[in-house]
């Protein structure tokens, strides 16, 4: 059964695989664009003729006028653009951090091995004519009546009936892709036109044949390209293919998983599925003999033939690991290649809605990304990163307090741009693939307090920095005690200073209610940095309550409020490079303002002091002893506790970046109440410290918060955090106050107001009744 074909009169006469010659023509003018034009009308002539007999079919459209304008809206490249994308079959992508160094190529199970036409047996070429294209040696380019009938199948919801010729899929796999549009149909045809003037019948074929997928190998790899097949399916190189093996090879560009032979892991296909490829074998033989390429006699013998008995045993491959760096670079560059991808073709908002559109350009950018030869860099710093994974292996031991294996996520980001620049996705991607960085969302605790209560607060104008607030108990609506441990309150007034510092929650939850009573809302704050809030309305929202961020996001949160107020969307690609050198995405900033340039520098003064006196953490004192230079940068930060124990977060900054660190089990499982306050200070006092010693520029230590200009300073006086006045309530009637004066930093012109009887944020009758009594020294 290897009896091959040779000297055969029909068979097809060799030809070059070079360009054909054409002097003075090194791009496309006006003439070509004309020819070409031209045997597209007279193609189309024959459609609308057809299409006057099935009018309702294409009622959504203008008819001739609609289709003449997708032609001539198609831009024919040069014979040199034109030719090399053909032509080219691109290297592994690549992945690589902010200085050029690889951090991995893409994966992708493809492989490839291309060709030369002479090695490629004409038997397997004869199979693929005879198969998908069988006036291949004829035609132009495009078969318009084919054509018709394939647009016609899909336009109806039915199947394609194999309209495109090999010249016109060729031009699909190696430059449009697959979207089922009109106007990719449109320019698959005027390029297929225009690339038959310019390569050889052969060269196409070979090119084709170089390029198609077929399926998966013994190894249960995905195969492209003939070579590949015939190695991974019969052993053997694509040049010494007999007439059943070309047979079998040719059939499996229509359906390649399903025709192949082998499953994902490599192994055999059952009896029953394996019948889908052997029929299709047959179809091809016979598809060699009704056009003559076999005679009745060999057709006979080939398709008795057991070709099962040729496929070669199971095999096994290598397979690529990779961590919590590459999947998240990837999934951003994925995204990036296919909105480049829709906005070059100019996909219309009402295509990019369709299933199936989208579909076909997520496969499309899933294979421009992993075999297009592409260059992702990353806004990931080599040495930071590398340092950060060798602190969280060092010392995520301090994370551990007995209650079970907590995680760890961590974010480092440019406060300027939003870049991240390091990251830690967990303990260890070996034992869990969860990236707690990015895809973990959790309970932000308190640390959500200068986001969503007191930054909002002091933005409207509502208080200022030396404000005094309610931490006399208080109870949510339903009678529910507001607790902060296990302390009701401190029975005061106190300062907004104390109140972040101390990390109370009575005083945040008046806040809150204080915006809301005001007939304000924080919804355009927390949106404008893309926090996913549903309700609003939740009291104990300014608690944490029905906020759930990740931490690259509440790090983010944090870089706008040190960043002037101006919010910068995180991203981790910085460009993307196809394998020519352009540039296909470039990051461009997309500032978003979400507090005031004065809200934010009040915000950064306010901030140092839960750092600074170390009253919910020990950070800035374990830093200090290990790296003191460090520790004089001008930190600021918040911890956040959810309730129970279950998460603990530490955001600490400086002017140049924000550092990030959240703890938690992922069952949400609670943890010691010293975890927080020591073990996480600890950890990311280690963690800064690794961080610096890989590069002690990224803290920016020389530089320092300032008070914006905008911010207006009003002396006030310490007791009320207002201006000095006369009160009447409570018993009392213009009685002048007076006493010890501050500074008071407000974000809005009129500054701080005159002392008025109910001088603070939030508290009851009551309250305000023993709060006077012990400003005025009166029991």
């Amino acid at each position: 059964m290897t009896k091959e074909i040779s000297d055969r009169k029909r068979k097809s006469k060799k030809t070059s695989i070079k360009h054909k010659t054409h002097p003075k023509k090194q791009q496309t003018d006006s003439k070509t664009i004309l020819g070409t034009t031209f045997i597209v009308v007279r193609g189309l002539s024959i459609i609308f003729a057809i299409m006057l007999s099935v009018g309702a079919v294409f009622a959504f459209s203008t008819g001739t006028g609609y289709l003449m304008s997708l032609i001539t809206d198609v831009k024919v490249p040069s014979v040199n653009t034109l030719t090399d994308k053909i032509n080219t079959i691109h290297e592994a992508s690549v992945i690589n951090y902010s200085n050029g160094q690889k951090i991995s190529d893409i994966s992708s199970d493809l492989i490839r091995t291309k060709v030369s036409s002479e090695n490629i047996s004409q038997n397997v070429k004869n199979a693929l004519i005879a198969t998908e294209d069988e006036n291949f040696k004829s035609h132009k380019g495009v078969v318009p009546k084919a054509f018709f009938r394939a647009i016609l199948g899909e336009s109806t919801g039915g199947a394609s009936s194999g309209g495109s010729t090999i010249t016109q899929q060729l031009i699909k796999q190696q430059i449009l892709g697959d979207s089922p549009t009109f106007k990719r149909k449109a320019t698959e045809m005027v390029y297929a036109l225009e690339l038959e003037k310019h390569l050889s019948k052969d060269q196409i074929l070979t090119d084709y044949l170089n390029v198609s997928p077929f399926g998966r190998n013994n190894k249960g790899q995905n195969i492209s390209g003939v070579e590949e097949a015939a190695q991974g399916i019969f052993g053997k190189s694509s040049k010494d293919l007999t007439v059943p093996e070309a047979a079998f090879i040719a059939g499996l560009p229509q359906s390649p998983i399903t025709y192949a032979p082998y499953n994902a892991d490599g192994s055999l296909k059952s009896k029953e599925n394996m019948q889908y490829g052997l029929a299709r074998q047959k179809e091809v033989l016979f598809n060699l003999y009704r056009n003559d390429y076999i005679s009745k006699k060999e057709y006979t013998a080939y398709k008795d033939y057991d070709i099962s008995t040729e496929f070669i045993a199971t095999g096994s491959a290598e397979s690529a690991s990779h961590g919590y760096l590459y999947h998240v670079v990837y999934n951003e560059a994925f995204d990036k290649v296919y909105d480049y991808l829709i906005k070059t073709d100019k996909v219309s908002e009402s295509d990019q809605g369709n299933d199936a559109v989208k579909a076909s350009y997520q496969k499309l950018a899933a294979s421009k990304l992993s075999e297009g030869g592409y260059t992702v860099t990353a806004t990931i710093d080599q040495n930071i990163y590398q340092a950060m994974q060798t602190a969280v292996a060092n010392y995520g031991y301090l994370l551990q307090d007995g209650t079970g294996e907590n995680q760890t996520g961590n974010v480092l980001m440019d406060n300027q741009t939003g870049a991240v620049i390091g990251f830690v996705g967990g303990l260890n991607y070996n034992t869990n693939q969860n990236n707690h960085a990015f895809d973990t969302h959790r309970d932000p605790g308190s640390s959500i307090k200068p986001i969503v209560a007191y930054g909002p607060a002091i933005d409207m104008g509502l208080m200022g920095s030396a404000s005094r607030l309610s931490n006399y108990p208080a109870k949510y609506s339903d009678g529910t005690q507001i607790m902060h441990d296990t302390s009701a309150g401190t029975q005061e007034m106190m300062t907004l200073q104390d109140a972040l510092d101390t990390s109370w929650n009575v005083p945040a939850y008046w806040t809150y209610q204080t915006i809301l009573k005001a007939g304000k809302s924080v919804k355009p704050y927390m949106s404008k940095m893309n926090y996913g809030i549903k309700d609003y309305s939740i009291e104990s929202l300014p608690l944490g309550g029905g906020i759930e961020p990740t931490v690259v996001q509440h790090t983010n949160g944090y870089q706008a409020l040190l960043n002037g107020g101006k919010y910068e969307p995180y991203y981790v690609v910085d460009s993307i490079k196809d394998d020519t050198g352009k540039e296909i995405y470039k990051h461009e900033s997309q500032p978003v303002q979400v507090y005031s340039k004065a809200t934010s520098s009040i915000m950064a003064e306010l901030l140092k002091g839960p750092i600074k006196s170390q009253k919910t953490t020990t950070f800035y004192g374990q830093l200090s002893g290990l790296n003191p230079a460090l520790a004089s940068a001008d930190w600021v930060g918040k911890t956040g506790t959810s309730n129970n124990f279950s998460d603990v977060w530490l955001m600490v900054g400086t002017p140049a970046v924000t550092l990030s660190s959240w703890v938690g089990h992922d069952d949400n499982t609670p943890m010691a109440a010293m975890t927080g306050y020591l073990n996480n200070s600890q950890y990311v006092a280690q963690l800064a410290n690794a961080i610096y010693q890989a590069n002690p520029g990224v803290f920016g230590i020389n530089q320092k918060f300032a008070m914006d200009p905008s911010v207006t300073k009003s002396t006030v006086l310490v007791s009320t955090g207002e201006k000095p006045g006369t009160i009447t309530g409570g018993g009392f009637k213009n009685v002048a106050v007076s006493g010890a004066t501050t500074t008071s930093n407000w974000a809005t012109p009129d500054g701080a107001p005159s002392t008025q009887y109910k001088f603070a944020i939030g508290g009851s009758d009551s309250d305000y009744a023993d709060a006077w009594s012990k400003i005025l020294g009166k029991k």
